[in-house]
C-alpha cells in the first residue's frame, strides 16, 4: 500500500500554461491597450488641427472660441474675457450643427 503513494506524480507540460498567459495577454492588448492607443492618437490629431474661430470645449468644462493659437497653448474667448490655455486642455469641438450661429437670422 505505501508503493502507491510513493508514485512520482506523472510529469505535466508547461505548455498548456503559456498558452494562456499569452492568450490572455493578446486579449488585454487589443481591449484595453490597443483602444486607448488609438483614443491618444484621435486627441493628438485633433489637437494639432485646432483652427482660430473654432468653438471648443476645456476638460474643465470652460466653453468658448479659440482666438488665437500660439506655440504653448491657445488664447480662448468666453463671456467673460480671453483666457489662455494649453492645447492639452481642449476637450471638444462643437459643431455648427448642434450650435448655429446666430447670424443667419440677423441677416434676414
Amino acid at each position: 500500500m505505501l508503493t502507491i503513494f510513493l508514485q512520482a506524480a506523472p510529469e505535466s507540460s508547461m505548455m498548456p500554461t503559456l498558452l494562456m498567459m499569452g492568450a490572455m495577454f493578446v486579449g488585454f492588448y487589443f481591449l484595453m491597450i490597443r483602444p486607448q492607443m488609438r483614443k491618444q492618437k484621435q486627441e493628438k490629431n485633433f489637437q494639432e488641427t485646432l483652427k482660430v474661430g473654432s468653438r471648443v470645449v476645456t476638460t474643465s468644462g470652460m466653453h468658448g472660441r479659440i482666438a488665437q493659437i500660439q506655440d504653448d497653448g491657445v488664447v480662448i474667448e468666453t463671456l467673460s474675457g480671453k483666457l489662455k490655455f494649453e492645447k492639452a486642455a481642449i476637450s471638444r469641438e462643437f459643431t455648427q450643427q448642434r450650435f448655429p450661429d446666430n447670424t443667419a437670422e440677423d441677416k434676414k
